[in-house]
């Protein structure tokens, strides 16, 4: 008994020691699909090589967990929704990106996860490589899950609360069930009934606030911009749709000189083209068919 008194101190600190390398083990790996889908050497995506372990239970408050979405134009413009979770952040793809509307239940593809510097991202995926197009910061902020986050993660339903600078209130993610989970990871975000829903039919957050929430990001992309597209940017929205709208029409015919002039000489053959300037050197009698029927009768 005293023998295994004596040991078990150095169990516990074998186990301690065991969980933080096992954890942090767990977030590399988790990090190890993303990687592998990317060149660092060419793209400006941030390679995550040192991923961050979730504090424990007993420090770190969970009011402390960012999230970030991240308006990406790639083949199909869509919506990154992110949660920090295990020293990484957890993505979910969202098509039509988040709606205020409790009656909407938009669908998320769960990706593979982020590193934690990834929040900060914004930039241009080069073409050919993986999600080649720009990428903003459309939102941020902190999340506060309902309960415990990591088992509500795994039993595939999670609750929380965002405290961003656009979306706010209470959210789930839930994940759905049949053949279209067999083809994808998809879940659901649906925005809880609370006094942050607002009806579509009244308010669409996306095309209201389409911008993104880090300063400098709009100046810095119409710097980056050909000068003839920025011209084109300075001029009224209305405009634009005009000229953009408007189709070119051809050049209005002449007139018929033979009626707008009368002291030119009348078409023979009544058209309403204008009559070279040389026909009126001819004989007014003349007509190419009735030379030569005279000619005839003469003979």
């Amino acid at each position: 008994m005293a023998k295994n008194t004596r040991q078990a101190p150095n169990d516990a600190r074998s186990t301690a020691g065991g969980t933080g390398k096992t954890a942090h083990k767990r977030s590399a790996d988790a990090l190890s699909k993303y990687r592998k889908m990317r060149d660092f050497a060419a793209t400006p995506e941030p390679g995550g090589v040192r991923p961050r372990a979730r504090a424990a239970r007993g420090g770190k408050s969970a009011s402390t967990l960012s999230f970030v979405i991240q308006k990406h134009a790639a083949r199909r413009l869509h919506y990154d929704f992110r949660l920090e979770l295990d020293g990484t952040l957890k993505s979910w793809a969202v098509p039509k990106g988040p709606s205020l509307d409790p009656a909407d239940k938009r669908m998320a593809v769960h990706v593979e996860d982020h590193p934690l510097d990834y929040a900060g991202f914004e930039g241009v995926i080069p073409p050919g490589h993986y999600g080649a197009g720009t990428v903003i910061v459309w939102d941020r902020g902190v999340w506060v899950p309902d309960g415990d986050a990591d088992a509500a993660y795994r039993a595939g339903k999670l609750k929380f609360e965002l405290r961003g600078e656009k979306l706010h209130g209470h959210w789930t993610l839930v994940r759905m069930h049949g053949s279209r989970q067999k083809e994808q990871d998809a879940w659901l975000l649906i925005k809880e009934r609370d006094d942050a829903a607002v009806p579509a039919s009244e308010f669409d957050v996306t095309e209201a606030l389409p911008d993104s929430v880090l300063a400098g990001t709009a100046r810095a992309a119409a710097a980056q911009r050909p000068r003839s597209a920025r011209l084109l940017r300075s001029v009224p929205r209305v405009t634009r749709m005009t000229r953009a709208t408007t189709v070119p029409r051809a050049a209005p015919a002449p007139p018929c000189l033979c009626r707008a002039a009368p002291s030119r000489p009348r078409c023979p053959w009544r058209c309403r083209r204008s009559l070279p300037r040389w026909w009126s050197a001819r004989p007014r009698t003349s007509r190419p068919g009735a030379t030569r029927s005279s000619s005839t009768a003469t003979a």
